[in-house]
């Protein structure tokens, strides 16, 4: 269950494609059939899986609010006429209390994408609003769960403190590929892929190509999540032809795509508790195209980046650092960055890191028996 657009997922995509040759898969979600799985409930495209009564939240009747919001109306109807489960894996908060509803012989268990009740926390209309309510769902409903997980160490540490969830922790892992890094380029090339969006403040990466001293291209492959802010940011590059704007690619493309460059680039200031400690898909796709990686002072990152001696840390989030470890890079550094994810790209791929959903949903299988 995931109230996403399930081809368009990639860590949906992984636990289907984990479990699609091991169990019949029958899914809910946007958008048309994974491939593999032997049924899909299909949500319509016109109930936006994030609306619920404001009247509602702000009365505290967040019971109400769940049941009425459009999105468990339309799941509840999709699964009316189900069978009975032997396993549901809940992804992310708002699809729980229907999944316990199921009932599966074996059990649910609860995949945690990011921080349920921190993830937009610089909006204060969240915080008055729609915190209290995923709050209320996870002291409620949380520990109902049979066992749960999460992306990283510092999410799984707070989920435990605040609502005594224990939480594996599996990575947003990209599977492993069979790569060998390629000769760093002259000019310098950067590549970024993700969300264009404007909390992701993609004008820091921006900024520092402009002040770089040493020749740099950046390639960015950005969904257009925010079509104006997107254009915005075109706008500014105007003046840049070394920043290039490419059509996103869908997920098994991209390696060879970022492939093409010597660094992959995330500088995300924490804005909110997500931000913080983001671990993204980004992060292990760079890994598995043998890129170094340049990341702003985010712990869970961090500690890798340093672990493995993939790259760079900044001391901050600015533009100006950004353009200091650029300036300050030689060819030889860079080819060792790469080199360090060649050699840690089998460790860091998500056939490594998905053990956790595989112990997870087997312990719940094996309770069905025959």
């Amino acid at each position: 269950m995931a109230w996403s657009p399930l081809r368009s997922d990639a860590r949906v995509l992984r636990q289907i494609r984990l479990f699609a040759d091991r169990y019949a898969v029958t899914t809910i979600g946007y958008g048309e059939a994974p491939d593999g799985v032997v049924e899909h409930l299909r949500l319509p495209d016109h109930v936006v899986h994030w609306h619920k009564d404001r009247r509602l939240l702000a009365l505290r009747r967040f019971e109400t609010a769940y049941r009425g919001a459009p999105v468990t109306v339309a799941a509840a109807e999709l699964l009316a006429d189900q069978a009975k489960f032997d396993v549901v894996l809940a992804n992310d908060a708002d699809t729980l209390p229907l999944a316990l509803e199921l009932a599966p012989y074996g059990g649910v268990h609860l995949d945690l994408h990011e921080y349920a009740s921190r993830q937009s926390e610089e909006s204060w209309r969240w915080r008055l609003f729609v915190a209290p309510y995923y709050r209320w769902l996870l002291r409620r409903h949380g520990r109902e769960a049979d066992s749960a997980s999460t992306v990283g160490r510092w999410l799984a540490r707070e989920y435990r403190r605040e609502f005594g969830l224990t939480c594996a922790v599996v990575p947003n892992a990209a599977p492993y590929a069979d790569r060998t890094p390629t000769p760093v380029g002259a000019p310098l090339r950067l590549v970024h892929s993700g969300l264009a969006r404007r909390g992701r403040s993609l004008h820091v990466m921006v900024d520092a190509v402009r002040s770089c001293q040493r020749d740099v291209t950046l390639d960015l492959y950005l969904m257009p999540n925010d079509p104006t802010y997107l254009e915005q940011l075109r706008a500014s590059c105007a003046d840049l032809p070394q920043i290039r704007f490419h059509d996103p690619v869908p997920p098994e493309q991209l390696g060879d795509a970022l492939a093409a460059a010597d660094l992959g680039v995330f500088v995300l200031p924490p804005v909110n508790f997500n931000y913080r400690f983001t671990l993204p898909n980004k992060f292990f796709d760079f890994v598995q195209a043998r890129l170094g990686i340049i990341i702003g002072p985010s712990p869970e990152m961090a500690d890798l980046v340093r672990h493995h001696r993939l790259g760079v840390v900044l001391d901050d989030f600015t533009g100006e650092a950004l353009a200091a470890a650029l300036d300050a890079l030689s060819d030889a550094q860079v080819a060792d960055f790469k080199a360090a994810s060649d050699a840690a790209a089998r460790e860091l791929s998500a056939q490594e890191q998905v053990r956790g959903w595989v112990r997870a949903i087997d312990t719940l299988a094996a309770r069905v028996g025959g």
